[in-house]
Formats: structure tokens, C-alpha cells, sequence
């Protein structure tokens, strides 16, 4: 009871502490307990790794390419595939199955000779190469023609279901029949199949809707380029506490969009066709960049002696359908901080956009042109 009592009080006690205090915690906090009896007061202690600060270089003057908007080859072919992909049929087909095509199959799992729960299925259709399945197991089918049947050694990852993980198994497959994915040639025909009169017709639609969304993107990429130069500047290693903290704020956003799309890590990698290794030196690279971006930005908002004000804090509630119930909603549950990090870092990146050296590099231009 006594702990259950705990986890009730503990955050609001803790986040009111921080906002009193005016802290940017780092992580989660490490818990001592002091005091914890009948008819005493709660006593507690808390030690927590907070936002280190950095010192700038030279932040005046930051360098922004001026960019203009041009549309490729490249990207008017980029789109015509994604439009021809999503048209795209299958087919059945009288051949081994390769990578990429879909198997219709019967399959049955067996641990040490007895059929186990949930390892069945009737006629199911697997895209081979889409990992969908165990790993190991769609490599197995290439190769195998319709009505052909064998029994496929699997070994289930460590981090599979209890029951199964890390268990040597058998799965009887029958290859039912094989189809393979078949896109539409892009002429006018295809132009008038979703709604065009022609493909140049098509074409210049295209070329029109690539010139709108990077014009759009033109402010953003202007101020990303401005952030890194500045980040490049930080005269002080970052602690690797900060790093820690950013890591995993970004895994657990990367795995919570996971789940919502119905995506396994397995199916992420080989859509990226990327092994395990390589995601996590992207991690690595993605956290290191972000984790100096936030703090150059903490610090040129410092530096510059900037406040932030109750109209900037009442404007980022504005956007909501109930601004006043959203906001004591966060004031509850001791996340202000968390608007206010998010202010200081849009404040301070439009300072430096608005204070950035604008230059044309002809080497940008020649390369869009190619």
C-alpha cells in the first residue's frame, strides 16, 4: 500500500519541484526515500542529471544558401513510380518463387514434432522479402514452385514470445501458388486512368504539385541548415547523459509510431533494406545531431537574454480546441516545461533565420541542374 501510495504522489510532488525550481531534468529522477510511515508526512529526495549548459563560437552571421526551386528528372520519375505503384497488380504466374513476389501458402509450425498454437495458416499471402514473417523463414520459400511442399528449419529470436524464444522449430510449408507484382506502363494510357488526358498532360501536373511542396519546404530547410551550422559550433563536449536522454527519446517516439502503423522492427529494417548494425549507428549519428541542435539553441536564447512571455505561452495553446482546459491539463501534470523548451527553441531559430548571412553558392545550382 505503502508504494502504491508512492506512485500516486510521487510525480505531482516532483514535477511541482522542478517547475518551482525552475530545472530542466535530464531523464528520470533517482528516488530516496527518507520518510514513509503512518501519520507521518511523505519525505523524499530526489537526484537528477539536468541540461548541461554549452558555450557558442560565433553565432552571428550564420550562413544560408539561397535556394530556388527546381524540379528534376529524377523527382517527376520518383512520383510516376510511387502513382504506378499504386496501381500495380498481381498476377499468378507459373515459375519459382523469387524475392519480391507474393506466395500463397499453407504452413504448420512444429516444436519437437507437436504442432504448437498459432503456428497454422490456410492459403495465406506472403510477399517475400517483406519480413513479415520469422526471420529466416521467407528466404526459405524462393525457389519453391506452386504445389511444392518442405519442412523449413526455424530458430525463433531470443526476444520472441515466451513460449517460443530462442526455440529450434519445424514449419511444413505448401507453396499454393505464386504471383508476382505487375505495374502499368506509364503512358497515356495509364495518364487517363487516373484522370488525365494524356501523360504530358500528367507530367506537367506533377511538375507543378513537386514546385509547390518545395517552395513550402524552402523556410524549413533554411532554418535546418542554419541550426546545424550553428550546433557545428559548440565549443563543449556534450555529456553523455544528455546523449542518453535524447536516445531514448527518440526510440521510444520511433517505436510508439511503430505500433501505430502495425509495422515490426524486422519489417522497418528490410523496407529500408538496412540491417540491425546500421540502425544503430544511425541512432547514434541522429542523437548526437539533435542533442547539439537543442542545446546550441538553449544557449543562444540565454546569451541573447531572451524571455518567454505569457503571450507566447498563451499562443501555443491557442491552437487547441479548449485552450484554457489543455493548458491546466499540462499544468497538472507538471509538463510546462516542456512548452517552454519548445518556445525557447522557436524563438531562438527564428533569430538566427532573420539574422543569417544569405549567400548563393553556384556549385548547388550546377548540381540541381544535373
Amino acid at each position: 500500500f505503502y508504494e502504491d501510495a508512492l506512485d500516486i504522489l510521487f510525480p505531482e510532488a516532483y514535477y511541482k519541484a522542478v517547475e518551482e525550481n525552475d530545472l530542466k531534468p535530464v531523464g528520470r529522477p533517482e528516488l530516496d526515500v527518507q520518510e514513509m510511515e503512518a501519520g507521518k508526512d511523505l519525505a523524499f529526495s530526489c537526484e537528477v542529471f539536468v541540461f548541461p549548459d554549452v558555450k557558442l563560437g560565433q553565432y552571428k552571421g550564420v550562413s544560408a544558401v539561397k535556394e530556388e526551386v527546381k524540379v528534376t528528372a529524377d523527382d517527376v520519375k520518383e512520383r510516376l513510380n510511387q502513382m504506378a505503384e499504386r496501381e500495380a497488380r498481381l498476377v499468378s504466374v507459373d515459375r519459382k518463387v523469387k524475392k519480391g513476389d507474393t506466395a500463397v501458402i499453407d504452413f504448420e509450425g512444429f516444436d519437437n514434432g507437436v504442432a504448437f498454437e498459432g503456428g497454422k495458416g490456410e492459403n495465406h499471402e506472403l510477399e517475400i522479402g517483406s519480413g513479415s514473417f520469422v526471420p529466416g523463414f521467407e528466404d526459405q520459400i524462393i525457389g519453391m514452385k506452386a504445389g511444392e511442399e518442405k519442412d523449413i528449419d526455424i530458430t525463433f529470436p531470443e526476444n520472441y514470445t515466451k513460449d517460443l524464444a530462442g526455440k529450434q522449430v519445424v514449419f511444413h510449408v505448401k507453396v499454393n501458388e505464386v504471383k508476382e507484382k505487375q505495374t502499368p506502363a506509364l503512358d497515356d494510357e495509364f495518364a487517363k486512368k487516373v484522370g488525365f488526358d494524356s501523360y504530358d498532360e500528367l507530367v506537367e501536373q506533377l511538375k507543378t504539385e513537386i514546385t509547390n511542396t518545395k517552395a513550402e519546404q524552402l523556410p524549413r530547410l533554411k532554418e535546418s541548415r542554419c541550426v546545424t551550422e550553428l550546433s557545428h559550433r559548440i565549443k563543449d563536449e556534450i555529456p553523455e547523459a544528455y546523449l542518453d536522454f535524447t536516445r531514448e527519446n527518440i526510440l521510444r517516439d520511433f517505436f510508439n509510431s511503430l505500433q501505430e502503423q502495425g509495422t515490426t522492427f524486422d519489417q522497418f529494417l528490410s523496407s529500408r533494406g538496412i540491417t540491425s548494425e546500421q540502425f544503430r549507428e544511425d541512432l547514434e549519428q541522429q542523437s548526437r545531431e539533435e542533442a547539439e541542435e537543442c542545446l546550441a539553441l538553449d544557449a543562444l536564447f540565454k546569451h541573447l537574454g531572451m524571455e518567454i512571455t505569457e503571450e507566447d505561452i498563451e499562443k501555443e495553446f491557442s491552437v487547441t480546441s479548449n485552450p484554457e482546459a489543455t493548458r491546466k491539463a499540462w499544468e497538472d501534470a507538471g509538463r510546462m516545461s516542456i512548452i517552454r523548451e519548445a518556445i525557447k527553441r522557436q524563438r531562438a531559430t527564428k533569430w538566427l533565420v532573420d539574422n543569417a548571412v544569405v549567400t548563393i553558392d553556384d556549385d548547388v545550382d550546377e548540381k540541381a541542374e544535373d
